[in-house]
């Protein structure tokens, strides 16, 4: 388990799926999410937790992100990784709309960057986000992520086209702004 500040990152089970289910169904959560357009079934999400990799550098890692007191509250991945150039993609989905604007993906974020910068050895990590989520830019920013390329009328989303930001944090950049240190318990299950 990795442990954050608000948040603990685990191992996705099983028990998850309904709550998974729940949250990719919702278009307030989806709705900036680029691989969530059409409705998904119990099937398919079931397939997502069975694919999942086995928490292995080179098929990535995906975690269950829980608050402290356990609760279970969306998912957070790194994808594509390139074990060459020492980069991966991070996702991330707070599905738990109760808990949004209160830090939790934040600290998900920061915990799982320490982990890979400082245990997988990663060089860069790079995400992409939709230019008006401006709550997740802002909290993209606040973890080191600088905006690198802008990829205009990149997805058509709700009748119009939005353009699409790319941003990444290199391991210096983040030890720049939140320490060297791993995070105490930074362990992977």
């Amino acid at each position: 388990m990795l442990e954050g500040k608000l948040t603990n990152l685990r191992s996705i089970e099983q028990t998850d799926q309904e709550r998974f289910f729940a949250w990719v169904n919702d278009v307030e959560v989806t709705q900036h999410l680029s691989s969530v357009r059409y409705p998904v079934s119990r099937a398919d999400e079931q397939r997502w937790i069975d694919d999942a990799p086995r928490n292995g550098f080179f098929g990535g890692v995906r975690f269950a992100v829980e608050t402290k007191t356990g609760e279970h509250i969306g998912t957070i991945n790194l994808h594509r990784t390139h074990v060459e150039d020492r980069k991966a993609g991070l996702g991330i989905m707070i599905g738990a709309k109760n808990h949004w604007s209160q830090g939790f993906g934040t600290d998900a974020i920061i915990t799982l960057l320490s982990f890979a910068f400082h245990e997988m050895n990663l060089h860069r990590v790079w995400l992409q986000v939709f230019d008006d989520n401006e709550r997740a830019i802002a909290c993209y920013r606040h973890c080191g992520f600088r905006t690198e390329v802008r990829l205009r009328q990149e997805i058509y989303r709700a009748g119009r086209y939005c353009d699409v930001l790319t941003m990444g944090v290199l391991r210096d950049e983040f030890e720049a702004l939140h320490g060297a240190t791993v995070a105490a318990g930074a362990e992977a299950q």
